[in-house]
């Protein structure tokens, strides 16, 4: 009787030695915790279109009836690869300043922080129509990224080639979430000039397309979380070798006891 007691609480204590080891907490898993922490007012941005900051790089192309005239807004760059056809060349970039400045064929520094694609397309066109008649110009940005991170199929980062992404669009870029990620709390991290922001979006709620998060800019970061269920099975594997070693152990008592 004495030796089914103690059989037992050996038993015991080595499923509960399993259970505890098994348990990943959410503080071991989740990346970018307390980020409630930030300010209240830094949580929010206005506006969800993609405007131009410090250090973008963008390219400009003037188009215009005749051509001709349109040629001195348009700064090229001879491309030397073998790859390439002799003599085609492509447009320079701009570098944003940290003022938000470039310096623009004729026009010379031009202000271009804060605005967007089409806004500065414009103020383009309006600045050199004393110089060229109907011109058409073409504002992009080229190191529009964006990155996601956790219960994806494919995460990374992503170059975006449109002006205009979605949360929606860019989850799909890494192929969906996995059975596994938090649909309900989906973390989007940016910048808004000088303040951090964040927010959590439920992807189960059709308002969330009104969540000036939505729509990404540039450096923006996903985060989607692991479910509770997630963590248990990384647990679980994580540690399969501790089991075998409890398991192990207790069956060796159970040995030396019944001799």
């Amino acid at each position: 009787m004495k030796f089914n007691s103690t059989l037992k609480r050996l038993l015991l204590s080595g499923i509960l030695c399993i259970l505890l080891y098994s348990c990943v907490s959410r503080k071991e898993m989740v990346y970018f915790q307390e980020i409630e922490q930030l300010r209240k007012n830094e949580a929010k941005r206005s506006g969800n279109n993609l405007e131009i900051q410090p250090d973008d790089v963008l390219t400009i192309r003037v188009s215009a009836p005749e051509q001709e005239a349109a040629l001195p807004f348009n700064l090229t760059k001879s491309i030397t690869s073998q790859d390439r056809i002799m003599g085609e060349v492509e447009l320079e970039t701009y570098l944003v300043s940290d003022e938000g400045t470039i310096v623009f064929p004729v026009i010379g520094e031009l202000e271009v922080e804060g605005y967007t694609n089409i806004q500065l397309a414009k103020k383009i066109q309006d600045l050199i129509a004393e110089y060229v008649k109907d011109p058409i110009v073409n504002v992009r940005i080229l190191n529009f990224q964006i990155t996601v991170l956790g219960e994806v199929k494919n995460p990374g980062t992503f170059f975006i080639d449109d002006d205009h992404i979605s949360i929606t669009k860019a989850l799909g870029m890494a192929g969906d979430l996995t059975i596994f990620g938090q649909r309900k709390n989906i973390l989007v991290m940016g910048e808004d000039g000088d303040h951090k922001t964040y927010a959590y979006l439920d992807l189960t709620d059709a308002g969330v397309v009104n969540n000036p998060h939505y729509y990404l800019r540039q450096n923006d970061v996903i985060y989607v979380e692991p479910r509770g269920t997630r963590r248990q099975s990384a647990g679980s594997t994580g540690l399969a070798s501790t089991y075998l070693s409890i398991i192990s152990v207790i069956a060796s008592l159970i040995i030396l006891i019944t001799k």
